[in-house]
């Protein structure tokens, strides 16, 4: 067991599984966790960052926050409270934007933000111990915010709501865009997971932000349902956090996500609950434990082609049960016929370095020889 970047990494806890990465920022360093866990990696990012420099908004908003010399700040994120420092740097505004902020209560949603402002030199009056917006809001309105001028760091979309509930308290609110998420500039890769999630290619598909859940179910378009029925009845969503979940979450779609909201976390949890799903079969003396695209013989494991994958999978089901060439044709990726199902299966046993597995009943089909469940 070794450690890296700051989680326990079990080597090779997650060989056999494919993990799907939606994030564009941090990408590579989720991809390099889980590889170095054994997992097979698809990446699609499902939204896209508008650099800070070239966005208009976010320079307007910057000007209008220091005209308006803001009682109080509110940090939501520390990537972006950094971003917008150094987009105003760029601009030659970072030092009047550092004097409005030294003069404001600056409020942060999270240990995160709180970070990223005394980075800065500045420090925070309070932090939302949930990460949650909605904490933030019931702190102020609590206080009374009548009056007062408020600058709202926004992180990626609109906080429509939260900026509302401000207002009609009588605060006079300045939205600061610091990124924006639009949907990616190359959408293939997104439709090609989402064709692999249909398929049930896919183990888990991690989420590390709200907008990117919703990006990804608006890009499945038609596959939409198709996505969400595979995300109820076999495919892991993976959430960093309740925030992020929340889409998902409304549709009724179960999730799992760390205690800690944190990218090493969310790994983790994709780690211990992946091969809590996997089918272990007692099997010819030999223990079987099925995972997405391969199976673990006394813990080697041997990838499979997806037609015998599919084959396995079919046997796996009914273990010890004669199963018919008819059941296994329905079973295969694209049907054929019953020398299709014997092709696979030899492949399945030439794969799986013996032939002793799985057992030919003549006229009938094939069936594992089971010993008994595995524990």
């Amino acid at each position: 067991m070794n450690y890296f970047l700051g989680v326990w990494m079990d080597e090779g806890a997650l060989t056999g599984f494919t993990v799907a990465v939606t994030a564009e920022r941090r990408r590579d360093e989720m991809t390099a966790l889980l590889q170095r866990r054994g997992a097979r990696v698809v990446t699609a990012s499902a939204i896209s960052i508008v650099p800070l420099i070239d966005d208009e908004a976010l320079h307007a908003a910057t000007a209008a926050c220091i005209g308006l010399a803001p009682d109080l700040v509110v940090a939501t994120t520390g990537f972006g409270f950094r971003g917008w420092l150094e987009a105003a740097e760029g601009w030659g505004m970072a030092e009047q934007l550092r004097e409005v902020l030294r003069g404001a209560r600056i409020v942060a949603r999270g240990p995160k933000p709180c970070g990223a402002v005394r980075a800065a030199g500045l420090s925070e009056e309070w932090a939302a111990k949930t990460e949650a917006t909605e904490e933030v809001l019931s702190r102020l309105l609590e206080e009374g915010i009548a009056g007062l001028r408020i600058a709202v760091q926004e992180h990626g979309e609109p906080q429509t709501e939260f900026v509302a509930a401000l207002r009609q308290a009588g605060a006079a609110v300045v939205e600061v865009p610091v990124y924006r998420w639009v949907p990616p500039s190359d959408t293939a890769p997104v439709r090609r997971l989402v064709e692999q999630i249909t398929a049930g290619q896919i183990d888990a598909v991690t989420f590390t932000s709200a907008p990117a859940v919703k990006s990804f179910l608006n890009l499945a378009g038609a596959s939409r349902e198709a996505v969400l029925d595979r995300f109820a009845s076999g495919t892991l969503a993976a959430c960093v956090g309740p925030v992020t979940a929340a889409p998902l979450i409304e549709l009724g779609v179960p999730v799992v996500m760390p205690e800690r909201f944190r990218l090493g976390a969310l790994i983790k949890t994709v780690t211990d609950e992946l091969p809590k799903r996997s089918v272990k079969l007692k099997v010819a003396g030999s223990t079987l434990e099925m995972r997405g695209h391969a199976v673990l013989i006394d813990e080697v494991p041997h990838s499979l082609a997806p037609a015998a994958m599919a084959i396995l999978t079919a046997l796996a089901a009914r273990p010890g049960v004669v199963v018919s060439k008819d059941q296994l044709i329905a079973a295969l990726p694209r049907g054929n016929d019953g020398h299709a199902v014997d092709v696979a299966v030899a492949r399945l046993r030439t794969a799986l370095g013996s032939g002793r597995h799985i057992e030919t009943v003549i006229k009938r089909g094939y069936r594992l020889r089971l010993d008994e469940p595995a524990a």
